[in-house]
């Protein structure tokens, strides 16, 4: 192996990270610079938490160079365990406590109006990301970093699992394609992980390869909670496989559409209006229908745009998907606007739950409203959209108390 290693991003925009240059000596101990404008204040920190890590490494003499940008300690340390295992070979991990308040799991059903995508090598975005409310973070592994970094961001991104409150948001990881997600699943699986994405799915066989990895990983280390994944079906060949993809396992939980590559697939190109990819839409709309687990849109790429964004969301919605991916905070709450049910489904369902329960109470084995009769699939969707309008802040949770009977709908 090499004698030198290198790690992080020291470009001027690269904010809340660091670069760190680690070279083997023979002699001369650990000699460490700091470089950075709050030396005066956090520099004895820095070089403490430095020689920490190389001292877990057991490493005795080497010379550290740290150009650093407002670098957290979680940054620090996974900057610098990615440069010293560049240089020795060793399985040892050095971790950092786990916080508490990222110690949660997630429910089957959970709200996933929005999932918000951070660059898994970027911490500058990552620090608030959950600030802005998203129902999910995701810290993605693949598209979003290049080649050359992606072994630096597992660091980078298993550290960020344990010391970044991420404000309730559920915890989302994309790995890189199958097989080389695999490995990454080393890196977030035992750190508290409450989704994991696997991009340009084609089989239900990568869902069972990452099942199995999985298992081998809670076996391995003891671990009992539970993971859920997302499978993302970006191919013609993925499509005609959604429904096997979506009822593959138990813990598949929703189903994502990339339609930039999919799109690429077939050779053709993306329009706001969306002709090219209504039908791969309704395809995964109605395999995880009939699979029992959430159909998730693609992103809206046009940052700028934010009534197409609200245009494409009410399209997504109508279409019956429960979410959609983004790629910048300022799009949260358009998507959350738009998925919310409005003025006349609140009110449509009210009154759907109001005749149900009326109906309930007299002992009536049929249900109706006016002359429409009312079936279980139909009051069962009522519900649901009362309990989303009331999450959302729609609707008051005692609206039972002041609601007066509804006239025939």
């Amino acid at each position: 192996m090499n004698n030198k290693g290198f790690a992080g991003n020291k470009g001027d925009k690269d904010r809340s990270d660091c670069f760190v240059m680690l070279e083997l000596s023979d002699s001369g101990g650990i000699r460490i610079t700091v470089n950075s404008k709050v030396k005066s204040l956090y520099g004895e920190s820095i070089t403490a938490l430095c020689n920490d890590v190389l001292s877990f490494f057991e490493i005795k003499h080497a010379v550290v160079t740290l150009d650093d940008k407002g670098a957290l300690p979680f940054v620090i340390a996974a900057r610098l365990e990615a440069a010293v295992k560049k240089v020795i070979r060793t399985e040892k991990e050095y971790l950092l406590p786990l916080l508490a308040d990222n110690q949660y799991t997630t429910p089957r059903d959970r709200y996933r109006f929005s999932r918000l995508y951070l660059p898994g090598n970027t911490p500058s975005l990552m620090i608030n990301a959950g600030v802005h409310k998203p129902n999910a973070v995701i810290l993605d592994l693949e598209d979003a970093v290049a080649i050359e970094k992606k072994n630096e961001a597992r660091f980078l991104v298993r550290n960020t699992l344990r010391a970044l409150d991420f404000m309730g948001a559920e915890r989302m990881v994309r790995i890189n394609q199958l097989p080389a997600g695999l490995n990454d699943l080393d890196y977030v699986i035992p750190h508290h992980v409450n989704v994991v994405l696997i991009p340009k799915c084609e089989s239900a066989h990568q869902i069972h390869e990452v099942n199995n990895h999985i298992l081998a990983i809670h076996a391995r280390l003891g671990i009992t909670t539970s993971v859920w994944l997302m499978p993302i079906v970006e191919s013609a060949l993925g499509v005609i496989n959604v429904f096997e993809i979506a009822k593959a396992a138990k813990n598949v939980v929703a189903v994502a559409i990339g339609l930039e590559d999919y799109t690429a697939d077939l050779g053709v190109s993306r329009t706001a209006e969306g002709k090219e990819s209504l039908f791969v839409r309704s395809m995964v709309v109605n395999a995880c229908k009939a699979a029992g687990i959430q159909p998730i849109d693609s992103v809206f790429s046009d940052v700028g745009d934010m009534e197409g964004l609200r245009k494409n969301v009410l399209q997504s919605k109508a279409l019956g998907f429960e979410g959609m991916g983004c790629i910048h905070p300022r799009q949260i709450s358009v998507i959350h606007e738009s998925f919310a049910p409005d003025t006349a489904e609140i009110d449509k369902a009210q009154k759907i739950v109001s005749a149900f329960e009326d109906a309930t109470r007299k002992g009536l084995g049929v249900v109706s409203l006016g002359t429409k009769m009312i079936d279980a699939p139909v009051v069962k969707r009522a519900q649901r959209t009362i309990e989303l309008a009331v999450a959302m802040g729609r609707l008051d949770k005692n609206w039972k108390d002041t609601y007066h009977k509804a006239e025939p709908i």
